[in-house]
C-alpha cells in the first residue's frame, strides 16, 4: 500500500449536501478497492487564482489515503469524467 494525497476542486454551484455526497462517493471508491482514508479536509468554497471553465470559485477538498495504485487510478479516472470536478491533482505523499 502506498500513501496518496489527492486535492480536488468541486464546482461552486453545488450545495453543501452535494459536496458531502461527492466526498463520500470518492471515499467509497477508495475503500471499496481496499484502501483506507487517513484524513479528509474540506476547505470550503474559495476564490480561484484564475477562472476554470468560466468559474471563479470552487470547493477545495484534500484527501489523504493509503491504497494500492489501482484504487488511486480508479478515483482519478472517476474524477476526470465528472462534470462537478473542476481540477484534481493526485500525488504520492509522505505524511
Amino acid at each position: 500500500m502506498r500513501k496518496y494525497e489527492i486535492t480536488y476542486i468541486l464546482a461552486p454551484e453545488l450545495s453543501d449536501e452535494a459536496v458531502a455526497a461527492k466526498i463520500d462517493e470518492y471515499k467509497g471508491i477508495i475503500e471499496k478497492d481496499g484502501g483506507t482514508i487517513v484524513k479528509i479536509d474540506n476547505l470550503g468554497k474559495r476564490r480561484l487564482a484564475y477562472e476554470i471553465n468560466k468559474k471563479a470559485e470552487g470547493f477545495y477538498v484534500v484527501m489523504r489515503f493509503d491504497a494500492e495504485s489501482a484504487a488511486a487510478e480508479e478515483v482519478r479516472r472517476v474524477m476526470k469524467n465528472s462534470d462537478d470536478v473542476l481540477r484534481s491533482l493526485l500525488v504520492c505523499a509522505e505524511y
